[in-house]
């Protein structure tokens, strides 16, 4: 294999085992010669990572603001051409996955597969006048699967960023192949996701996404290193079940928007919030649901505390930054209420998880709730002195595996070699 490893460090930041990275590329390769039957010469490597929401907690989809980081957990893919017009994806403990990519037409029973996210990948492109062919390729992936760190957005830029470079030249812009991979999951895999996640997969580093316009979000990339300010970024899984949450998740929307038609608007962010606060006896008379009104109350303060992060990271002011990820967190648990399911309050992984490691950090470090919520992951920064020990407390209560150290990857979705 081509040695590709002055690459790392900006693919998986400085805690990689440079063996384990050339054996699961070695192995990748070997795998895409027994699948396909082509050699090593003929055969592209690439990368599309995970990412972690840092800052925005549910206000993408009322237009707000968020702050999201690539991380050093990814989906590599060896990728070669074909002679036809067939897509095959095979990836590493699923079925494989074959489109006809003349075909482009959306296919009801097709919902909620690969089959559909690549025929709507392929249609955004040839909606967009540029190339698309045919490929095969074998991933294998690192992003954990049902923790929040956006594994489906990653094969989506993934399959994106393919066909941008292979038949385009990488014409198109990271943000381009997000909007690609979000028009397909809405369009054609049947799920109606914001773009947060797609853009956090492809753009590479941090970034503050700012929504108010859907169709061209503004992008502030912002170079930091947590560990060189001394602290952690460790993602929790409490291992939480999942099934059943859907209409948990739905209602977060759903109520905001019903108190933003209170004002004859469509979403919060065309909300003036003196006028939210002095409309309240009125607001709570009307709609009759208080949790929606608090549920406000996070998106305006959320909106507020994306802007103050950022330029916390843009002065490295690291402790004031720290306080607004806790305030983020309080906020989360207290106004937006989707740390625990209203429909089983008995289940409370995530609020364990916050309550012991509030008080193992105690003032050290700080945690907020990650991602979509009910059940799944926290976040915590921890100093790294104190990281170890964390991390053997947090798999003695949910398991073995349930603590992952983060890093911010540099790097966008790429061709590697």
């Amino acid at each position: 294999m081509k040695d590709i490893s002055h690459l790392y460090k900006d693919l998986y930041g400085d805690k990689y085992d440079r063996n384990d990275m050339d054996q699961r590329y070695e192995s990748l390769l070997r795998r895409h010669e027994e699948l396909f039957g082509v050699s090593e010469d003929k055969v592209a490597l690439f990368s599309t990572a995970g990412r972690t929401e840092l800052a925005g907690n549910h206000t993408d989809h009322n237009l707000g603001m968020v702050i999201a980081g690539t991380i050093n957990l990814d989906t590599i893919a060896a990728v070669s051409l074909r002679g036809d017009s067939k897509v095959i994806v095979n990836s590493e403990g699923f079925p494989e996955v074959v489109v006809d990519i003349t075909d482009l037409e959306i296919k009801k029973e097709e919902e909620n597969t690969t089959h559909a996210l690549l025929r709507g990948i392929a249609k955004a492109f040839t909606d967009r006048g540029i190339k698309i062919g045919g490929w095969q390729a074998n991933t294998t992936t690192r992003v954990l699967k049902g923790s929040g760190l956006s594994s489906s957005a990653a094969i989506e830029v993934l399959c994106a960023e393919i066909f941008n470079n292979l038949f385009n030249e990488d014409k198109l812009e990271p943000v381009e192949l997000a909007k690609i991979s979000q028009y397909a999951e809405n369009v054609y895999f049947g799920k109606p996701s914001g773009l947060m996640d797609q853009i956090g997969c492809a753009q590479g580093g941090v970034v503050g996404i700012d929504f108010k316009d859907s169709k061209n979000p503004v992008l502030t990339p912002i170079a930091v290193d947590f560990e060189k300010f001394g602290y952690d970024l460790v993602i929790v899984d409490t291992k939480g079940n999942h099934a059943d949450l859907t209409g948990e998740y739905a209602a977060v929307p759903v109520e905001m928007k019903e108190v933003a038609a209170f004002f004859g608007k469509s979403v919060l962010r065309e909300v003036d919030y003196e006028e939210f606060i002095d409309s309240l006896p009125q607001l709570r008379e009307k709609i009759r649901n208080d949790r929606a009104i608090l549920r406000a109350f996070h998106y305006f303060n959320e909106n507020l505390r994306v802007k103050a992060m950022l330029d916390c990271l843009k002065e490295d002011d690291f402790d004031s930054y720290l306080y607004y990820v806790e305030e983020s967190g309080n906020s989360s648990f207290k106004y937006l209420q989707n740390v625990y399911p209203a429909i089983n309050v008995k289940e409370q992984g995530l609020s364990i998880a916050l309550a012991v490691s509030e008080d193992f950090l105690y003032g050290e470090g700080v945690c907020r709730v990650h991602g979509g919520g009910f059940a799944g992951t926290i976040q915590a920064y921890v100093p790294k002195d104190l990281t170890e020990a964390y991390i053997e407390l947090i798999n003695s209560i949910f398991g073995p595996g349930s603590a992952t150290v983060l890093a911010i990857r540099k790097k966008p979705t790429c061709r590697l070699i």
